[in-house]
């Protein structure tokens, strides 16, 4: 273990988990920040002793953010929500002024590196979350223009909020919608390969400044998506197109839920593709080459088969 500090901000989300486990792999000492302490206490073991400190912290309290980005050596932003609440002001606070925020107390704290975790959304993008999105990436640029900026499609692991929605969904529903057709090209995405980046893009020479858009080997529609998790899961189901005014329509009572299936902001981002840029810098740049979803998804979405483990995969 070095002597190196990472703050990591939204440590005990999705990305976070795989971030904090790669970088402690790596040898960094790691403050691990999230909004809510004691749902982050998983992630002590995945280090030596001492090695992952679990701290209170919120991207939109400034007071927080000092405390946790003072001494360390770089910052990696991850905070992130995937629901924008009334006129989309939770996007604006945490992926805009929150990422902005980081930044600007990372300069002042003579942070080293700053790496910023964004989307990989089509340029002309009109969803609230892409829009906040593209703001927090002009903000950070401003605040802190060496920043590191990764922009991952849609990321598959164990714990997504993608594959695993819609292979729930299979069970227990015979027709599946194709929101606007189920034409909207995606490059999934490996949660574990955007971890490996971020850890490259900290050690590797000339990364300060740079944009890497990180997709898959593969570029997939929204129906070949569905089809791909139906045939690891071993069920039969009915694929219907569903305009993108209807499944809008029927998303905005949907959203009034908890924990909704479906916003109608996130119908708005299916409107655009998540593909990597023609001559945009990605994993080869960093060294990696990123996982198939085909390679990765048996491994966790067998549970949605009518007999678990215990049914072979349809071969």
């Amino acid at each position: 273990m070095s002597q190196r500090i990472v703050t990591v901000f939204g440590a005990s989300g999705f990305l976070g988990r795989h971030f904090v486990r790669a970088l402690a792999k790596d040898g960094w000492r790691i403050r691990a920040c999230s909004r809510r302490p004691q749902l982050a206490e998983f992630l002590r073991p995945y280090g030596m002793v001492g090695q992952i400190q679990v701290f209170k912290a919120d991207v939109t309290d400034e007071n927080s953010v000092r405390r946790t980005v003072l001494g360390s050596d770089a910052v990696i932003n991850l905070a992130g929500v995937m629901q924008g609440g009334f006129g989309g002001k939770r996007f604006t606070a945490t992926h805009e002024e929150g990422a902005g925020l980081v930044a600007r107390v990372a300069t002042e704290a003579g942070v080293g590196r700053l790496l910023h975790v964004s989307t990989l959304a089509d340029a002309d993008a009109t969803a609230r979350y892409a829009v906040s999105k593209a703001a927090g990436e002009a903000a950070v640029r401003a605040a802190f223009p060496g920043a590191t900026i990764l922009r991952p499609s849609a990321v598959f692991g164990q714990e997504d909020q993608f594959f695993n929605r819609f292979a729930n969904m299979a069970r227990y529903a015979w027709i599946l919608p194709l929101i606007g057709g189920g034409d909207t090209k995606f490059q999934p995405v490996f949660v574990d390969d955007i971890a490996a980046a971020a850890v490259a893009a900290l050690n590797r020479a000339g990364t300060a400044g740079e944009t890497y858009e990180l997709g898959g080997p593969e570029v997939l529609t929204f129906r070949q998506i569905m089809e791909l998790i139906l045939k690891v899961i071993d069920r039969r189901r009915l694929l219907a197109p569903l305009p993108f005014g209807l499944a809008k329509l029927a998303a905005y009572p949907a959203a009034l839920l908890p924990n909704p299936p479906l916003t109608p902001d996130q119908v708005e981002m299916l409107k655009g593709d998540s593909v990597v840029a023609a001559g945009a810098k990605g994993f080869a740049d960093l060294g990696i080459s990123p996982e198939a979803p085909e390679a990765i998804v048996p491994g966790y979405l067998w549970r949605f088969r009518r007999t678990g483990q215990f049914e072979p995969a349809p071969q």
